[in-house]
């Protein structure tokens, strides 16, 4: 949400499916279908006249959503698909990774996530020109040349310093062993918490989730924060997930379709730690 105030461009919410927690093709086509038109540059809304610029989704906790269904939706519209993959480095449907389905895909690398270096992310696409560009932006927008410094844009300094990027490579190369580890420990908590009759947010048919965070959902609010409440007053860090953005100050003015799953999923869901537990080996 903040990477689309940086650029002056306006905020529409539509709701997420309950199953995955992720962006809904078919809430969004519900609302596309309603209020917006294609024309021959893209899908503009009825109401402002003004277009989409992109469909930005994100896989919730690395549960990945229902990307193939939302991918063919944004073609049709003709709706450039940028990725929010951050927390599902690793994630696959049907053995393709996420952030590989639209025309841009995001990770991070921050100290929380499945790979981490400290801080930063990647930007992956296919598509070169893009590539370059992304690349030029993110090093300031500078030309290059011997001695002389000329910037041809508004750039950032968004680079990732050398150190950073090397201990991200070494991360990388134990990126199947990380996922390994926390699907093992999902399994235990899933068989316990079943046991328990408490439901566990599960990957559809097809996934392959690096299980980056373990939602529970429990009955209701209540429910939920007598949970939060016991938990972290016996030593043990467990979190909502987060504030939903339009209920933030600077977003509640957005535009934004009935979010009822959002909601729902709001009142009920807990995750519990989730930290890779590190096995001694010979």
């Amino acid at each position: 949400c903040n990477a689309i105030s940086y650029i002056g461009a306006d905020h529409l919410f539509i709701d997420v499916d309950r199953d995955t927690m992720g962006l809904s093709p078919a809430k969004m086509e519900e609302y596309l279908s309603a209020n917006a038109e294609i024309r021959d540059d893209g899908a503009y809304l009825k109401k402002t006249n003004r277009r989409i610029a992109a469909c930005v989704p994100m896989h919730s906790f690395g549960q990945a959503l229902r990307i193939k269904e939302l991918t063919q939706l944004c073609e049709r519209y003709k709706i450039p698909l940028v990725e929010d993959a951050a927390e599902s480095l690793g994630t696959t449907v049907d053995g393709k990774h996420t952030g590989t389905f639209g025309l841009l895909g995001v990770y991070s690398f921050n100290g929380n996530k499945t790979v981490t270096c400290g801080g930063g992310g990647a930007i992956v696409t296919d598509n070169e020109a893009l590539a370059k560009k992304a690349k030029h932006l993110t090093t300031q927008a500078k030309v290059p040349h011997r001695w002389e410094f000329v910037h041809d844009a508004i750039g950032y300094n968004y680079r990732l310093p050398n150190i950073n990027a090397a201990l991200a490579c070494a991360q990388m190369e134990q990126l199947e062993v990380f996922i390994a580890d926390k699907r093992e420990t999902t399994a235990a908590y899933r068989e316990f918490f079943t046991k328990m009759g408490v439901p566990f947010v599960s990957e559809l048919p097809g996934v392959r989730s690096n299980c980056w965070l373990f939602p529970l959902l429990l009955n209701d609010r209540k429910e939920r924060d007598e949970f939060l409440t016991y938990t972290n007053d016996n030593g043990v860090m467990t979190r909502p997930a987060w504030k939903l953005m339009n209920q933030l100050e600077m977003f509640k003015d957005a535009m934004k379709g009935d979010l009822g799953n959002a909601e729902w999923l709001d009142d009920r869901l807990v995750n519990i730690p989730s930290s890779a537990r590190m096995k001694k080996t010979k």
